[in-house]
């Protein structure tokens, strides 16, 4: 394939040497004439393991040159790659001023040369596609996206240091396609690669890499507040976090990795409540963890407001633990949320095939009858009573139960689910989903 990259810094001459050094025939594209020379004269213009020999070789044996002028390599070429860069104002915005400058000039290129794919690897805040890129690329074209040229965004997850293994080797390859011809390109382009290949909307391709980002920073803060704490404890805090990592089901998974309601039980609050105290006690500062419990606060914050913003007085609860599959009650957040409805006024039932006073004992008996003694008094025992009462039924917990609940609404009912019961989206006055 012909390919042309604009913008010769770390992503984009990453790219070029190693798409060159598959085969392809690459043209860099960058105003500096200085980046465009060292190119040109076999040379890398940035410092990267392996890149300099792989873009010598590619110069040498003709698969690879630069130049200054970019219509001239569009017109030339199949597909553009932009990777210029997104650089922080600060406060959180980004400049996109390089960003709409490379894509008023393809665009112009475009207009002779319709049939080409422009896709972009720079990092863009999510709606940056749809309200920059592509009206930037149609208006100076005069051409229609999608129909005349293709464009796709095609996020990059290259590492400093090792960027060339990490081109070779990603974690996932992610399109996100105006199109599907469009996206057919790119996956021709990555489809060899030993990962998974993903084809997706815009704006989740967008958001991909900062969720991506944003996690890997919340981990490194992570590890240094533990290794804090473990310091003033006299604690080995790598060893400590070896161990820790060799937990592959909870710790390093996709558990508890799914947006939804807040976390409640008798472990979780308890226990980040007492490390975050015991750093205190330590004058250790543990902002990170300090903030869980805050966070988790505001969740059900969001909750409570979800149902409130529906507008109707008679709620049913399903599902009353904090899990489905317990009848532990003990700092679940569905007490909280069903204390505040109570609070306001609202005509509630709940039901919880796990939480029923006949056949629960103990510890979770003494804390019905001792500290919600006012909630067990609106418990039922079927879904059908919940159905039968709530205009506004909210779904609690993922019991399996529950899952055919949204095709048994009635006219004038609505859902709001805090546990992603169904596989659907949130419709307004119709289904309400916490945080999809």
């Amino acid at each position: 394939m012909k390919i042309s990259i604009m913008g010769l810094g770390y992503v984009g001459a990453v790219s070029a040497g190693c798409l060159a050094k598959e085969g392809h025939e690459v043209i860099g594209v960058d105003p500096q004439q200085s980046k465009v020379d060292l190119i040109n004269a076999g040379k890398t213009p940035i410092i990267e393991r392996d890149i300099g020999e792989m873009i010598q070789a590619a110069v040498s044996e003709g698969r690879l040159r630069a130049t200054t002028d970019l219509q001239q390599a569009v017109r030339y070429t199949d597909l553009s790659l932009i990777c210029v860069g997104t650089p922080s104002l600060g406060n959180g915005h980004i400049d996109l001023k390089y960003v709409r400058r490379v894509c008023q000039q393809i665009g112009e290129g475009l207009r002779d040369h319709p049939g080409h794919t422009v896709v972009v690897r720079s990092t863009m805040l999510p709606g940056t596609m749809r309200q920059v890129v592509i009206p930037t690329l149609e208006s100076a074209s005069g051409l229609q996206a999608g129909e005349d040229f293709g464009v796709c965004l095609n996020p990059e997850f290259l590492r400093e240091g090792t960027a060339v293994h990490d081109y070779f080797h990603p974690p996932k390859t992610v399109i996100g396609e105006l199109d599907r011809a469009s996206g057919d390109v790119v996956a021709k382009l990555y489809g060899h690669m030993p990962c998974p290949l993903i084809r997706t909307d815009y704006e989740t391709a967008e958001m991909v890499k900062y969720a991506d980002n944003t996690w890997h920073a919340l981990k490194v803060g992570f590890a240094n507040e533990i290794g804090n704490i473990c310091k003033a404890l006299g604690l080995d805090s790598h060893r400590l976090m070896d161990i820790f990592c060799q937990d592959t089901k909870l710790n390093l998974s996709s558990y508890y990795l799914r947006p939804g309601f807040a976390f409640g039980g008798s472990c979780l609050p308890k226990d980040v409540r007492a490390l975050s105290y015991k750093a205190k006690t330590m004058d250790v500062k543990v902002p990170i963890i300090d903030a869980i419990l805050p966070s988790n606060d505001e969740q059900i914050e969001r909750g409570i407001r979800a149902v409130v913003e529906q507008g109707t007085c008679k709620v049913g609860i399903l599902g009353f633990s904090f899990k489905a599959g317990t009848d532990d009650l003990r700092e679940s957040p569905m007490v909280e949320l069903v204390e505040h409805l109570i609070g306001k006024g609202y005509d509630l039932r709940v039901y919880d095939s796990n939480v029923r006073m006949a056949a629960i004992h103990g510890a979770n008996r003494e804390y019905i009858l001792n500290h919600i003694p006012h909630i067990s008094k609106l418990m039922v025992n079927t879904i059908e009573e919940v159905l039968e009462h709530g205009e506004t039924l909210v779904i609690g917990n993922a019991s399996e139960e529950f899952r055919d609940v949204p095709r048994r609404l009635r006219e004038g009912q609505s859902i709001v689910d805090l546990v992603r019961i169904a596989e659907t989206r949130s419709v307004s006055g119709v289904y309400d989903g916490i945080c999809w």
